[in-house]
């Protein structure tokens, strides 16, 4: 069952996702069965088969029980040009899961099934490494690390319809699972754009979101990502899971230097490593790392502020992803080919209250920021960069994270965008 988009601003936009009891019953299972409870999940129950896995990253192969289960067939709102993808679940050592996205052409021709992530939680020793897929093509689309795309945007095919496959793996013999809540995909179409018109204002108000930097963790654990100065994308999700009181515990952050302030940003960084990216900017793994933590979670793409202002209004912070030069954003005293904020709020004139983690310590981390210079830099698809040549940008995307029992408000803000 997708969900299409319940407003206007959103038909560049569809969001479709399957959770609870009636959804998975709609998909085709071979060896998964679904578990009952508040939030019911697929797991294992008796594996369909078994694979031997080549983990490129640490040089061993082992094989392993696995389970499958397809969504149905989803013709999205919109003929799409990308297709991000999602999942929230829990992966207990011993255990991981794979993504896939199978996409039909607008000229009656389906797309390879396309490898989306391989996540597990955790990193230990018999855990596979958490890993997007390069090299993944047909000639006509492309995956670049999380993210589906036609490779000529600009011509006349499209994807019209696309289905899910999801893999869970465990290691024989055992009863370990995976426990799946959600799996789900944003589908988009938003066209080329170098400038977007500045919406109105239309909220003023600012969440308690607290305040941490990634440059205070400069030289902290290089192994992912260099350091802390590249982690944009676990900083901000760190903030927002701390807003929501679901980061990690002590004893999850014990592996950190005490030393280190902000340990929970050390973990995030950590846990959501993309070995093959070597990054920790990966979309669906941040959103998956903050499902870990007990939230609900989801990659989409938003049309304009006002739709941030509609998550702010209901309490749900927003993480938005950007690019820009030095001179495009006022204040911000830097430019960046990628980075991640946590939007707090809108200030009475309706400028951007965005707690920017590429601040010098946690007290410079909440800016304001000139309304219309920010809704260019997020939502625009085309950048002119430093070298006067032509970059892209992210085209609206955002990380939006919500508490598993939100209220009437938050849910009325989060079905509005097709997320419930």
């Amino acid at each position: 069952p997708g969900r299409a988009p319940g407003r206007p601003a959103d038909r560049l936009v569809d969001n479709a996702f399957w959770a609870g009891r009636h959804d998975w019953r709609t998909g085709t299972a071979h060896g998964v069965r679904t578990l009952a409870g508040r939030r019911p999940a697929l797991a294992i129950a008796d594996a369909a088969g078994t694979t031997d896995y080549a983990d490129p990253h640490t040089g061993t192969t082992a094989t392993w029980e696995y389970a499958t289960w397809t969504a149905p067939v989803h013709r999205p709102s919109v003929p799409a040009t990308e297709i991000i993808a999602h999942w929230n679940a829990e992966t207990p050592a011993g255990t991981w899961l794979q993504v896939e996205l199978k996409g039909r052409y607008s000229d009656g021709t389906d797309t390879p099934w396309y490898v989306m992530g391989r996540w597990t939680a955790g990193d230990g020793d018999g855990d596979i490494r958490r890993t997007s897929v390069d090299g993944q093509a047909d000639g006509r689309s492309s995956i670049s690390t999380d993210t589906f795309a036609l490779d000529d945007e600009s011509g006349t095919l499209r994807v019209v319809s696309y289905q899910l496959r999801l893999t869970l793996y465990r290691k024989p013999g055992t009863r370990l699972t995976p426990v799946v809540y959600r799996l789900g995909a944003m589908a988009s179409a938003v066209p080329a754009r170098f400038t977007v018109p500045t919406s109105t204002p239309g909220l003023a108000r600012e969440l308690r979101v607290p305040s941490y930097s990634q440059d205070i963790h400069k030289g902290q654990y290089p192994q992912y990502d260099n350091g802390g100065e590249a982690w944009c994308s676990p900083t901000s999700t760190s903030m927002v899971l701390d807003y929501w009181g679901h980061g990690p515990s002590k004893a999850e952050t014990a592996w950190v230097d005490p030393s280190y302030t902000d340990p929970q940003v050390d973990n995030a960084a950590r846990y959501t490593y993309d070995y093959q990216y070597e990054g920790c900017g990966n979309w669906p793994f941040n959103a998956a790392y903050a499902a870990s933590h007990g939230l609900s979670a989801a990659v989409t793409r938003l049309g304009s502020l006002n739709d941030i202002e509609t998550l702010v209004g209901a309490g749900i912070p927003v993480i938005t992803s950007q690019s820009f030069l030095a001179s495009e954003l006022t204040g911000a005293g830097y430019g960046t080919s990628g980075h991640l904020m946590a939007i707090a709020g809108f200030t009475a004139d309706g400028d951007v209250i965005a707690h920017d983690p590429a601040s010098e310590d946690d007290a410079a981390v909440r800016n304001v920021y000139k309304r219309s210079e920010f809704e260019t830099i997020w939502l625009r698809t085309k950048r002119h960069n430093a070298s006067g040549g032509v970059s892209s940008g992210t085209g609206g995307v955002v990380y939006v994270y919500w508490p598993p029992r939100p209220t009437g408000t938050q849910e009325r803000a989060l079905r509005s965008f097709g997320l419930l």
